[in-house]
């Protein structure tokens, strides 16, 4: 690649940060970050590395749970060893941001310690240092939202990074929020023993994701004995001792152990002197992007959760990549947030790529699906597994495919040939001729292929 002289400066060491300093590197671009809690950001140290760890303990609950209908003895339900549980969470967080920083300082990126801002558009300060950029990278991440009148104490009412701090599992833990967030640390924590109750203010749980994974969803939490009020809003949450009272809107009282709120996310971007370097935020307080990263600041980029866009890592990682390319000169496609692969980790999990079922529904997109359930398929059997489904959608005049849908044990790589299709823009016959193994999950992707295939355009 050709070599530039480019300085460029990062506030935020997430997943947008450290991947647009690691781009910008490797063209040869002198790199400083700045980051004031540890490379890998909240991400790493409080968000995605930590709930993926505490639910992938759950999903091995589930299994030696239901070890007996497999034929295999059961001495009854797992138990748990909370502190080793949360100390082997805490430790893998830092040894991935360890990790993170290393490969960060191979590539002669320097890292800061501290807290930045914009000193304007080409200076970022941190302390009483003022760093000089051609190219400005503003990755600050997001927080959670505090209500009024619930506010976390990190003992009994919780925000979900404070719950890697707690001395036990939570014996009746009460969710505020049946978003994606709501949802897995539900899912979770009803594997791991606790008796959940999950408030949604909507009819149903995942009231924005596919309406029938959030159905196969809600009958799951509802067979496993969770309790999932539906049109509940939460009014305010309280401590009597050690107890903890949901007061919802309608003045019904629900009572807890714990309780845990994950009622959504705000910018973390109070203090970076936005405003006064004319970087302009939308009506929500995100900072406005480009489909490459830019600001209304030209000199000035932004990434990840700061932006509003999907809250995924892997779309900060590419706004970041997309930021440094852009900057530097070089070729760069804009993001296109529609061929995102997204999962929600939950048991089952979803995962979902491409069109999604109201756009077609609406008549915005014209559409042929087919929906497979995955009781029918053979590995499913042999694995007990009976909940859970494909879809598939594709285009009735090309029958290119548009998206899909896999509810599943591992959906989140399930959902990776269906992404492939998408990007890559394949047809029904091309998915449907590609060899699978027998017996898979996967065998039942190609399945779906198959039958859209007799609704597919006869092009001969």
């Amino acid at each position: 690649m050709r070599e530039s002289r480019a300085r460029i400066a990062i506030i935020g060491g997430g997943p947008g940060g450290y991947e647009a300093a690691l781009v910008a590197a490797q063209l040869g671009a002198q790199v400083t970050l700045a980051e004031r809690d540890g490379l890998g950001g909240a991400c790493v140290l409080t968000d995605c590395v930590p709930s993926k760890t505490l639910i992938e303990t759950s999903n091995t609950a589930t299994v030696l749970n239901g070890a007996a209908d497999l034929g295999l003895r059961s001495t009854g339900t797992t138990g748990v060893d909370a502190t080793r549980l949360y100390g082997r969470i805490k430790a893998l967080a830092q040894a991935q941001s360890a990790d993170v920083a290393a490969r960060v300082a191979a590539e002669g990126v320097e890292v800061v310690a501290g807290t930045a801002c914009l000193a304007g558009p080409g200076t970022v300060r941190v302390g009483d240092r003022d760093i000089g950029a051609d190219a400005v990278l503003i990755a600050p991440g997001a927080h959670p939202r505090v209500l009024p009148d619930s506010v976390p104490d990190g003992e009994r009412i919780l925000n979900w990074r404070q719950l890697y701090d707690l001395p036990e599992i939570p014996a009746e833990l009460i969710v505020v929020g049946s978003g994606v967030t709501g949802a897995e640390f539900a899912s979770a924590y009803q594997s791991l023993g606790s008796q959940v109750t999950l408030v949604s203010s909507r009819q149903r749980v995942l009231p924005h994701e596919d309406v029938d994974a959030a159905v196969v969803l809600e009958e799951v939490f509802r067979r496993r004995g969770m309790t999932v009020l539906g049109r509940s809003r939460a009014a305010a949450v309280t401590r009597q001792g050690d107890r903890v009272v949901v007061t919802l809107t309608d003045g019904r009282v629900v009572r807890g152990s714990h309780c845990l709120l994950t009622v959504g996310m705000e910018p973390s971007v109070s203090g970076l002197g936005l405003e006064d370097a004319g970087v302009k935020l939308d009506d929500r307080g995100f900072v406005s992007v480009d489909r490459v990263s830019r600001t209304s600041v030209p000199s000035v980029y932004a990434a990840g959760d700061c932006t509003g866009a999907l809250m995924l890592a892997s779309v900060a990682a590419m706004q970041g990549r997309i930021a440094m390319w852009h900057a530097l000169g070089e070729a760069v496609h804009p993001i296109r947030l529609s061929h995102v692969a997204a999962t929600i980790f939950t048991d089952p999990e979803i995962a979902t790529v491409g069109v999604t079922a109201s756009a077609v529904e609406n008549g915005d997109v014209p559409a042929m699906v087919v929906k497979l359930p995955l009781a029918g398929n053979p590995r499913a059997k042999m694995a007990g597994i009976r909940d859970g489904f494909v879809k598939l959608y594709a285009r009735p005049d090309t029958s290119v495919v548009l998206g899909g849908v896999v509810v599943a044990p591992r959906a989140s790589e399930l959902i990776l040939p269906v992404s492939v299709a998408v990007e890559q823009r394949l047809t029904v016959d091309q998915l449907a001729q590609t060899f699978t193994v027998y017996p898979s999950l996967s065998g039942s992707l190609s399945e779906a292929a198959r039958k859209l295939m007799r609704f597919a355009p006869d092009f001969a």
